[in-house]
């Protein structure tokens, strides 16, 4: 998803994540304050990140070659997935509560895709796939969810709520779920006269997330894909977008790919989860939050040539 227009906004430095020696685990440095700020005007302040020096010396020696490909990239190889030779490895690696599928249209350039920021990020918990390749979900529709907005989409709150009932309808052999009108299922050995206190059916949450990486103007290709319709669909809440990349015609309230994969756990661990936020995802944000204050900064100061080093 998605493109829109950079706004000019205060950014913080960023607040470092730290390894407890004693425990081996992470802690947060952060203040009380700083627990909402993802719901604030600036959702880029005062996030919990790990040290961008690498990035800050990487930017400074400018492009470097994918170990992989041998392409000339700034950070990452877009292509590849990896860090670029001047890049190293001690980049965040972060561990997610649910799988992650990207569909990316074939007419997305991969360079201006913030989709690989999460795959570079969370490589375990994140794929992508390039539209007509979508995995096949009819068999776990009951596990899944799509983000899009439409008139048939739900608050991440109520994700629980729609795949019980999903469940239900799916135990009990029924094709009557009004959210799912024209979804196409297979009727399964002995599905029929299911337990629904059965533990397959118990222990079933939502365990994958989808979303469409292309530009709006680019979406209902993907979108009304017969293999997306019958899924349950979400709706994020309303927030602006950093992206600086402005899209003509759409709101500043659309999204880029990796904002909305970072607001949909944001969600998740509240609403879902019913725990405190502080900071568990916010290093999806890595790659995003440098490149957004190098752009703005570039812009403010006239530099072209910073500009251009960003793939």
């Amino acid at each position: 998803m998605l493109n829109l227009s950079l706004r000019k906004m205060s950014f913080n430095q960023p607040v470092f994540l730290k390894e407890s020696e004693e425990n081996n685990s992470k802690f947060v440095e952060i203040q009380p304050s700083q627990t909402t700020s993802v719901v604030s005007e600036d959702p880029l302040q005062n996030l919990c990140l790990a040290s961008q020096e690498v990035l800050q010396k990487a930017q400074q020696s400018g492009r470097s070659k994918c170990l992989k490909c041998g392409g000339s990239r700034m950070f990452y190889c877009y292509t590849c997935y990896v860090p670029v030779e001047n890049v190293p490895i001690e980049i965040p690696v972060e561990k997610l509560p649910l799988k992650i599928d990207i569909i990316k249209h074939p007419n997305e350039t991969d360079a201006k895709s913030t989709a690989i920021h999460a795959k570079l990020l969370a490589p375990e918990f994140v794929d992508i796939y390039t539209y007509p390749c979508i995995p096949e979900y009819e068999e776990k529709d009951h596990e899944v969810t799509l983000v899009f907005p439409g008139p048939k989409s739900f608050s991440v709150k109520d994700i629980s709520s729609h795949l019980q009932k999903r469940i239900q309808n799916t135990v009990r052999g029924k094709n009557d779920d009004p959210d799912k009108p024209s979804f196409k299922r297979k009727k399964t050995e002995g599905q029929e006269g299911c337990d629904l206190n059965d533990s397959k059916w118990k222990s079933t949450t939502l365990k994958k997330v989808i979303f469409i990486d292309n530009t709006w103007n680019q979406t209902n290709k993907i979108f009304t894909d017969e293999q997306l319709q019958g899924l349950l669909q979400v709706e994020l809440k309303s927030r602006k977008t950093c992206f600086w990349r402005h899209q003509k015609g759409k709101p500043d309230t659309f999204p880029s790919t990796n904002e909305a994969i970072y607001y949909f756990l944001v969600d998740h661990h509240t609403d879902i989860l019913k725990e405190k936020y502080i900071g568990h995802y916010d290093n999806l944000l890595f790659f995003y939050s440098f490149t957004y204050q190098l752009i703005k900064n570039a812009k403010c100061s006239g530099d072209k040539e910073t500009r251009k080093l960003i793939h």
